[in-house]
């Protein structure tokens, strides 16, 4: 009987010291993440760069109503990993430098889409295979998320945007970002 209880006194501790090493991290405050550059580095295609976009990354719904027609400062990379959310220009800024950091062939660059009144959308170009991607992410339209092409130039781009946009339907211009 004293063997039992204290087989079953020796199990309670183990299971107590192993919850306690379990959650001492979190108690801490300390939570293991990897940083921009150990997760970038770690990315081999734009595929990589879409995933993480599909699966962490959301639309900053307070920032996008507040810079609603206007440019706002724009996140830096770093930054936008680490909230894990932002709005076009982020997205587009985000993609760019992550693109380019995986493969410099991609030739990424931020496309601009002049819609007027005051207002202009920033997406993400990507080459491949001599054709053009757009990665446009950051915006609330869920018909125009996600990674679009391949298209033959930024003109054929437009016509898609202009198709399958739920509000605007006529883009005064298209072109990259110097």
């Amino acid at each position: 009987m004293d063997s039992q209880r204290k087989q079953t006194g020796t199990g309670r501790l183990k299971t107590k010291c192993l919850c306690i090493l379990l959650l001492f991290p979190v108690a801490c405050g300390i939570i293991f993440v990897r940083s921009f550059d150990e997760t970038v580095s770690g990315w081999r295609s734009y595929k990589d760069v879409e995933r993480w976009m599909e699966k962490d990354f959301s639309l900053d719904t307070r920032r996008f109503k507040r810079f609603e027609g206007t440019l706002p400062p724009p996140r830096t990379p770093e930054e936008t990993f680490k909230l894990k959310s932002g709005i076009y220009i982020d997205a587009a800024i985000f993609a760019k430098e992550v693109l380019n950091r995986i493969d410099p062939s991609y030739q990424a660059q931020i496309v601009v889409l002049f819609i007027g009144r005051g207002a202009n959308h920033y997406v993400c170009s990507l080459k491949k295979d001599g054709k053009i991607f757009i990665m446009d992410y950051g915006t609330p339209y869920k018909t125009m998320i996600g990674v679009h092409g391949p298209f033959s130039s930024l003109e054929e781009y437009r016509l898609f945007f202009e198709k399958n946009h739920p509000t605007i339907k006529n883009v005064q211009a298209i072109t990259y970002l110097r």
